[in-house]
């Protein structure tokens, strides 16, 4: 095996484990991802919490554009080219870097976002955001993606109480966001070895928190999975 094979399968054995985050409006991502970061530092994991649209200067400021103002201010591809945009830079940037450096990387949402959101909620269609994944994205996948799902009515229900500012696809009509569910549950059913589903409608933060740290244990590090 020459030096160069050598290098390139140490660096695969050192590389971080990459899990996202997805759901619905007002699911809790956000909250179980933080709980999530700390639960793997105190284990003596170097972890990159992150998020997207974001994740960078250059990314934040197209959050702004996507996720704020009137809905009718982009079409379904407009939208789409604008989260890939954030995407490319934040991968360049954040989070290839932090894996090739061994840490993992806990990301609120990703490229099923996208497909859930724009494919499936704005009727893009997926073919379209998976042709667009594939130059973008290429093969950095998640290794565990985690998707909070819960009946539209509770999480934005959950979503309008904390005031925030970010309502724009919060604002969209209910039959949207039954799309949107429907598409993270179908994502998870076509990928079962990457996707886990967690009930975030019943149980409190820490009852969720139990069943996303028992499923990262269990599948990314088995030898861990009796820790609570």
């Amino acid at each position: 095996m020459s030096a160069g094979a050598g290098e390139d399968t140490a660096a695969r054995r050192v590389r971080g484990r990459f899990i996202t985050f997805e759901g619905g409006e007002g699911s809790g991502k956000t909250t179980q991802s933080a709980r999530l970061v700390d639960w793997l530092s105190a284990r003596g994991i170097a972890v990159r919490r992150t998020r997207e649209p974001g994740g960078t200067p250059g990314a934040e400021a197209i959050r702004d554009l996507v996720v704020k103002g009137a809905d009718g201010r982009w079409s379904a591809l407009a939208e789409t080219l604008l989260m890939f945009a954030a995407r490319d830079d934040h991968l360049r940037q954040v989070i290839r870097p932090a894996l090739e450096a061994g840490e993992w990387v806990v990301c609120d949402r990703f490229v099923d976002s996208t497909i859930a959101y724009q494919g499936y909620g704005r009727g893009l269609g997926r073919a379209a955001v998976d042709d667009i994944a594939a130059v973008v994205v290429g093969d950095t996948r998640p290794d565990l993606t985690l998707i909070l799902d819960l009946p539209p009515s509770v999480g934005l229900a959950r979503a309008a109480a904390r005031r925030g500012t970010e309502t724009r696809f919060e604002s969209l009509d209910r039959t949207f966001h039954d799309r949107l569910r429907a598409g993270f549950l179908e994502i998870a059913a076509a990928e079962p070895d990457r996707c886990a589903v967690v009930d975030a409608g019943a149980g409190d933060t820490d009852a969720i928190f139990a069943a996303v740290s028992r499923i990262v244990a269990e599948k990314l590090f088995e030898e861990q999975s009796g820790d609570g």
